[in-house]
């Protein structure tokens, strides 16, 4: 079933991407899609079959062509494409959400696994893998405690990012020409354009538009240490600017013409611009991180 999820999102991750480059252009690397989707090469392998399979790819020497966009091409629905771990995760998160939980709520297995319906060592699962974030703590004898959200914990956090994301954006500033990513960083900046045109409505998509923004980043030098903590940064990210409400819609817009300052930066292939762009970016989502705490 996990590798069935895993490959039906990657699946519909490779529509959205395909859509972004021209006809007749070559596709990223294997190790570049495997960081863009967020899987593994076999994983890769096996939608890129199935994209050739549909007369969507070709393969010449050493290369794969896109020979048409797939337009008709059906999506998995979203529920198909969540792993029983996602799900827990969206479930328990949302659940924090709704019960507005604070430092020093208890949090029971059996309870949640009725909450959720699914077994409680699959609950007991995610809470060991969760507790690595360093949001809940397993107390002996007497189950798990939400331990919060800390400052201290949020510089750590930023001090580990800064370095990672300073080092791929300036990378950018030697891609070549024909790298496909071009395609896809002025795909992304008609994507922040178009959210800012409608920030009063849809204010609340842009944690997800985020997550694919800073992805793309990483995306440039694919790194598997790299990939992870960017899985940390949006579960970290996404719900906890979920938790506070607090100025949503001004530090959203903010953050959206700090990326469209960067994504000229990027395309400017400056590395003064970038590293003047990237760390006025990081700097104010650190700050804003840190007010929202307080």
């Amino acid at each position: 079933m996990r590798t069935d999820t895993t490959f039906k999102r990657a699946f519909n991750d490779m529509i959205d991407l395909l859509r972004t480059l021209d006809l007749g252009a070559e596709l990223p690397s294997e190790n570049a899609l495997r960081a863009q989707l967020g899987v593994s090469r076999t994983t890769v392998r096996k939608v890129l079959a199935s994209m050739s399979a549909r007369g969507v790819i070709v393969s010449e020497v050493h290369r794969r062509i896109i020979r048409e966009h797939p337009q008709q091409i059906e999506r998995y629905p979203k529920e198909e494409t969540l792993a029983i771990s996602e799900q827990v995760e969206t479930s328990f998160m949302e659940w924090m959400l709704r019960d507005n939980a604070c430092p020093g709520t208890e949090i029971n297995e059996a309870e949640l696994a009725r909450k959720f319906g699914v077994a409680t060592t699959i609950v007991r699962e995610f809470l060991n893998r969760f507790q690595k974030y360093g949001l809940i703590e397993k107390r002996q004898n007497a189950g798990w405690v939400f331990k919060g959200f800390t400052a201290n914990f949020a510089l750590e956090l930023f001090e580990i990012r800064e370095m990672f994301e300073m080092r791929s954006a300036r990378l950018f500033a030697s891609l070549p020409d024909g790298s496909p990513i071009w395609k896809q960083v002025r795909a992304m900046r008609a994507a922040h354009l178009e959210l800012l045109a409608d920030i009063d409505a849809r204010f609340q998509d842009f944690s997800e538009l985020d997550s694919r923004f800073h992805r793309l980043i990483a995306a440039v030098a694919p790194n598997r240490f790299i990939e992870s903590f960017q899985d940390v940064i949006a579960i970290i990210f996404h719900y906890h600017y979920q938790w506070n409400k607090r100025d949503e819609r001004t530090r959203n817009e903010v953050a959206i013409r700090e990326h469209l300052a960067l994504i000229d930066a990027l395309e400017s292939r400056n590395l003064a611009s970038i590293d003047q762009a990237c760390r006025a970016h990081l700097t104010s989502a650190r700050e804003t991180l840190l007010r929202s705490i307080a």
